[in-house]
């Protein structure tokens, strides 16, 4: 179990995922989301992303792959995150997740995080923050 003094305000860690055609694929089997728009490449070019987008919960669930793995890694439960869309995401690109430390509660063992995904031109595509409590040893 993590040790609630080894973190430190501005302690960060990514995970970059390319988001093709394969993950889009199970996320839809996974949660029964097949809205045309992630589906269908033909109907989702009349729309008005011309073309078919990853699902913006597909893109956030980067940010607990960051947070159940890296930082803080195993031993945690998520408390809560919030975030907002600000761009979307074509099918097949690469996105980095960085989780960043911003407070911690060392009596509650809880901490902050801020929580960003970026495309490859380092544009923000989603952001907020988190809230994860650290198991006691």
């Amino acid at each position: 179990m993590p040790d609630i003094n080894n973190y430190y305000i501005g302690q960060s860690a990514e995970y970059i995922k390319e988001l093709g055609e394969e993950e889009v694929n199970l996320y839809a089997k996974a949660t029964g989301d097949y809205n045309y728009i992630h589906m269908d490449e033909e109907r989702a070019k009349r729309s008005f992303f011309k073309g078919g987008i990853v699902h913006g919960m597909l893109t956030a669930g980067l940010i607990s792959a960051v947070i159940g793995t890296k930082l803080p890694g195993e031993g945690n439960i998520y408390l809560s995150q919030s975030f907002e869309f600000i761009k979307y995401v074509r099918i097949g690109e690469k996105i980095k997740a960085k989780v960043t430390i911003k407070k911690i509660d060392k009596k509650k063992r809880i901490i902050y995080l801020d929580t960003v995904c970026c495309n490859k031109k380092e544009e923000i595509v989603l952001n907020g923050e988190a809230k994860v409590y650290l198991l006691p040893r």
